[in-house]
């Protein structure tokens, strides 16, 4: 039985008022949300427009997409198309208003549903929305698979001798294909890019790191969408924003690519949440009458100069060695082991206009902060890290305090079950070769485990303060014996694999005795003190 292949029908910069070629993220659904069912009651997922997702922001519970980064950047997006529109609050008592009486956002969704068409299609022949149409007479024959324009999929920018892990046989829905393009905007990696000097400029094949891709990036979250938009805008009084429709519309001068850098500061809120930070060109295709992405080009963007505090309003700044700036994701520590930087961005910092002073403005208001990273390796994405962690306005130094002591609490207990790996060692092997003692004491080195078991604990204890609305060492004291206890089942986990007999049994001994002793030596932290088997 022969089955049919489908009809793939490709169009070239042809005929920009057919219908058919069309596609805007305005009224056609483009981001999946969690929302309520209005007969079952139970939470869904559906696809939404960006009209609607604005216009029904407050029956939206979140955005819902493939990853935390992609969620970030449709956030993003819609809080470029609020300040675009000019409903925004215009100083911190406005803003109060608007998150305490709910300020309805439809008047942000009544002007996007009004603006010109012409600027929102996303496969518009000359602007095509948040892409550079200039790469057009390259795209057939040098775009490659779509993979490409999603960042977990494209690999090492610096690896595309063979490019074949970039094609896909089913094309891309268009949807799908937006929340890739602000992701890359926004987390885009460093690395050359397959395009040619002597196509725009010799500078075009350099693609610098996203604005968002070297930090955590840390948002107020409120039970529904509205809530989430309203907590997180930044009182503004622009009165002629700049929304980044494409490459070429004619808003402003865009970077040559032919001489260096090139960098700019963005002129308001507006145009920082709708950088172009990628080059990128999608072909559409129709495949049996459906609208598809099938090949993408992506080059370098435009370069954005160090951004002012005013920008960076969220960030948890930290300082590590010789750097000092914000708190970076990273591959050896989950972002909750960083949780205590983030209490002290709320609780040790001058009064100032940002988010984290607004936040303390709110009587007796609890969200949720949720921080999100990207972890890459050089030009290779290697995954995605978020969290949450709950904050009340009035308990910032409580919840600094539970944090602060129970971070101190987790890296004592892994130099404790390190100290105790490296007893082990020297009983089991004592004439071991230099070269080998270091994955000799890795071997019986539990503090992998005792941080994977921590993280529940951790988050528990951080809920408990955060509810107790009043200070107490009770979360703390449970907390140090859930720790005494991991550590305890994770020594005894890795000394399994001693050597039987009496060597064995004496390495076993003399580890589980130095654990004891470190954990009731004078450094060890007050509430951790005590014996593994408490």
């Amino acid at each position: 039985m022969q089955t049919s292949r489908p009809t793939t029908t490709y169009r070239g910069l042809g005929d920009a008022s057919n219908p058919v070629w069309r596609w805007d993220p305005r009224t056609q659904a483009c981001q999946p949300a969690l929302t309520v069912d209005e007969v079952s009651g139970r939470a869904v997922v559906r696809l939404m427009s960006l009209v609607d997702l604005l216009r029904n922001a407050d029956r939206v519970l979140a955005l819902s997409g493939s990853t935390a980064g992609e969620d970030v950047a449709v956030f993003e997006y819609l809080m470029a198309i609020l300040y675009s529109s000019d409903h925004v609050p215009t100083s911190p008592e406005e803003w109060r208003r608007w998150v305490e009486g709910q300020e309805s956002l439809s008047p942000a969704a009544d002007w996007l549903a009004g603006e010109p068409d012409d600027r929102w299609d996303l496969f518009h022949p000359e602007r095509p929305l948040g892409q550079n149409s200039e790469l057009a007479p390259f795209l057939d024959g040098h775009g490659v698979g779509h993979a490409q324009v999603v960042i977990e999929r494209a690999g090492d920018y610096n690896q595309f001798f063979d490019k074949s892990h970039l094609y896909d046989p089913e094309p891309m829905r268009p949807d799908v294909a937006l929340r890739a393009m602000l992701a890359q905007h926004a987390y885009g990696l460093g690395g050359r890019a397959m395009a040619k000097a002597d196509w725009l400029g010799p500078q075009l094949t350099y693609q610098a790191v996203g604005r968002l891709g070297t930090r955590i990036r840390v948002i107020a979250m409120g039970p529904t969408l509205g809530d989430t938009l309203r907590l997180n805008l930044v009182p503004s009084r622009d009165r002629q924003p700049t929304f980044n429709y494409s490459w070429t519309d004619g808003r402003r001068r865009r970077r040559t690519f032919r001489s260096g850098k090139e960098p700019r500061l963005p002129d308001g809120l507006a145009d920082l949440y709708s950088f172009l930070g990628r080059s990128i060109l999608l072909r559409p295709v129709l495949v049996d009458g459906r609208l598809m992405v099938d090949r993408v080009l992506m080059a370098a963007g435009e370069l954005l100069a160090p951004l002012p505090p005013a920008y960076l309003q969220d960030a948890v700044l930290t300082r590590s060695g010789n750097y000092e700036g914000p708190l970076r994701p990273s591959a050896d520590r989950a972002v909750w082991q960083e949780a205590h930087a983030l209490y002290a961005a709320a609780a040790d910092r001058f009064k100032g206009a940002d988010l984290y002073d607004r936040l303390a403005d709110l009587p007796d208001r609890t969200v949720n902060l949720w921080a999100v990273g990207l972890v890459a390796r050089k030009s290779a994405a290697v995954k995605w890290v978020s969290d949450s962690f709950p904050y009340t306005s009035g308990l910032q130094v409580d919840l600094k305090w539970a944090a602060d002591e129970g971070s101190a609490m987790c890296e004592y207990a892994a130099k404790a079950l390190w100290s105790a790996a490296a007893t082990a060692r020297e009983a089991a092997y004592p004439n071991a070769k230099p070269a080998d003692r270091k994955p000799q004491t890795a071997r019986f080195n539990g503090s992998r485990e005792m941080w994977a078991g921590a993280a529940a604990p951790f988050h528990a204890l951080l809920d408990s303060v955060n509810a107790n609305q009043r200070p107490d060492a009770g979360p703390l004291e449970a907390f140090g014996r859930e720790i005494r206890t991991t550590m305890r089942n994770a020594l005894r986990s890795r000394l399994a694999s001693l050597p039987p007999g009496e060597r064995g049994m004496r390495a076993r001994f003399q580890a589980e005795s130095r654990l004891k002793q470190m954990l009731n030596a004078e450094k060890c932290p007050a509430y951790l003190k005590g014996s593994p088997d408490d």
